[in-house]
């Protein structure tokens, strides 16, 4: 059997985009194919998680510093928890960091953003280490009940 240059040339060119599928793929889902980052856990309640999924970047100051890992409902409490997982080589953060679920444009994506705090010895404000909570926490914004309340408060006047 003889193969021409022609279907040899078309041979490489569906195996060139069949790749390329596949890396746009890993790239939509946040898959990385390097080696695992040194990592630290972190926890935050909040009273609603709107729409944040598993896998949702956390961002500060909009770079991507970790991934959402899982959510769960505090038995105690009834509240979603939010675990958080922070490359190592974004640093620390302080006990006063705020976390807050945003949304990326009007209806886009949600992701968690961390604003960093301040630490201060004298005032007893240390760094958050490996299964800490941050305790200062800001829900989703969830647009239905904003139009809700502003259908309501039409109808009243």
């Amino acid at each position: 059997m003889k193969y021409s240059k022609l279907e040899f040339s078309v041979g490489c060119f569906m195996l060139a985009g069949i790749g390329a599928l596949l890396l746009l793929a890993f790239k939509v889902a946040g898959i990385s194919m390097n080696g695992q980052v040194e990592s630290y856990t972190l926890y935050a309640k909040f009273d609603n998680i709107g729409g944040l999924k598993v896998r949702s970047p956390v961002k500060v100051g909009g770079v991507v510093v970790g991934r959402v890992s899982q959510i769960t409902l505090d038995p105690r409490d009834q509240v979603p928890v939010v675990a958080l997982t922070l490359n190592k080589t974004a640093g620390e953060f302080a006990e006063s960091s705020t976390a807050s679920i945003l949304t990326s444009g009007l209806l886009g994506e949600q992701y968690l953003g961390i604003s960093p705090g301040f630490a201060d010895e004298e005032m007893g404000i240390g760094m958050l280490t490996d299964g800490d909570t941050i305790a200062h926490t800001q829900s989703a914004l969830v647009l239905e009940e904003l139009i809700g309340k502003f259908i309501y408060s039409i109808g009243n006047n």
